[in-house]
């Protein structure tokens, strides 16, 4: 019995082993692989400044390179992909975003343990996300927009995937519309910073991975249902530092029992935060309630060392003259937020911009 705990033991160090391994060779090859592009797309780059006919030997010389390279390495260099690497050195090579931070040795090492006695030729240049990243953020004109995709991406180890919802949800649009022009140039050169309440708040949230209807045909107990089915993308739209704690959190007094929809815990922020889901229409009544709630929480279930918790109503649609006039002026911690089950459109975030 004694040996096969000790065998069993054995065997799960070594899988972690090879697992943590198998990814830091997955993390160096694409590392190499986009270091590499961005070579390549100088190279093309540099001789087609040596043409007379800029356009024109370009086009010609994309053909002639993508024949060459079929040839000796088989499929896998089109025209196309040649000048998404061709963009890729452009956009890159004039940008000032997370790829510029000082990774550079590291990666120059990576490159050497793979073509020995190779110096790199950009050290000053680093990049931390694969191709497929890339190849998707370049898709971004706003220079601003993509270098905070970037570092969020890098940060929070997004998938692709990942990526392009928070991108099709207009995370960066959302986080910018709180924000006065310093905030804005903030968010593209160091992404998301938590530092208050107010930081963690998005206004809309999008829910559209619930697969609800727009309207209001369900109940508050069949969206929290949903939300809890499937929590990890709902954790992904809260954004940094959220942790699950409990759903329809019960607290007593004076013999009358209230019930809050959902309790999650900001380890950024070192502080609870309380949603209540409302379909419909916010009304006055439901932030005196969630002040109740926040109340209960700051004297009874906070921690001498953590910070006053934060409320959040989330609804359907909202008057802001009743959310300002129902809070105290200096309110720091009631927040209401409108959600969307589906995803906005362009226009509807232009006319949010033009309307704050």
């Amino acid at each position: 019995m004694s040996e096969n705990l000790h065998s069993n033991s054995l065997f799960s160090q070594v899988v972690d082993l090879l697992q943590q391994s198998n990814q830091q060779v997955v993390r160096a090859i694409n590392q190499t692989m986009v270091y590499t592009y961005y070579e390549i797309g100088r190279m093309i780059v540099e001789e087609e400044q040596n043409g007379k006919d800029r356009a024109e030997y370009g086009k010609q010389l994309l053909k002639g390179l993508s024949k060459e390279l079929n040839k000796e390495f088989g499929k896998g260099f089109s025209v196309e992909t040649l000048e998404r690497i061709r963009r890729f050195y452009l956009t890159y090579s004039k940008s000032s975003t997370l790829s510029t931070i000082s990774e550079s040795e590291k990666l120059s090492e990576v490159i050497a343990s793979f073509a020995p006695g190779k110096k790199a030729l950009s050290h000053n240049i680093s990049f931390l996300l694969s191709w497929s990243h890339y190849n998707f953020l370049m898709r971004m004109d706003d220079a601003n927009e993509r270098s905070f995709y970037e570092i969020e991406t890098a940060k929070n180890n997004w998938s692709v995937r990942e990526l392009k919802r928070q991108y099709d949800t207009a995370l960066y649009t959302r986080l910018a519309l709180s924000r006065d022009k310093e905030g804005i140039l903030k968010l593209s050169q160091q992404g998301q910073i938590i530092e208050k309440p107010k930081d963690v708040i998005k206004d809309p949230y999008i829910l559209e991975f619930l697969g609800l209807p727009e309207l209001n045909q369900y109940s508050e107990n069949e969206l929290e249902e949903e939300i809890i089915n499937k929590l990890e993308h709902f954790l992904l739209e809260l954004g940094n530092g959220f942790t699950f704690v409990a759903r329809q959190k019960r607290i007593t007094f004076e013999d009358k029992h209230f019930r809050i929809d959902l309790v999650f815990y900001n380890r950024i922020l070192k502080c609870f935060v309380l949603i209540d889901l409302k379909i419909g229409e916010l009304k006055h009544q439901d932030l005196g309630q969630m002040q109740m709630y926040v109340n209960y929480y700051d004297r009874e279930m906070r921690l001498e060392e953590e910070n006053k918790t934060i409320g959040l109503v989330l609804c359907q649609n909202k008057s802001d003259l009743v959310v300002e006039y129902t809070l105290p002026e200096n309110n720091e911690q009631i927040f209401a937020s409108k959600y969307k089950m589906v995803l906005p459109s362009k226009e509807e975030f232009i006319h949010l911009i033009e309307q704050i």
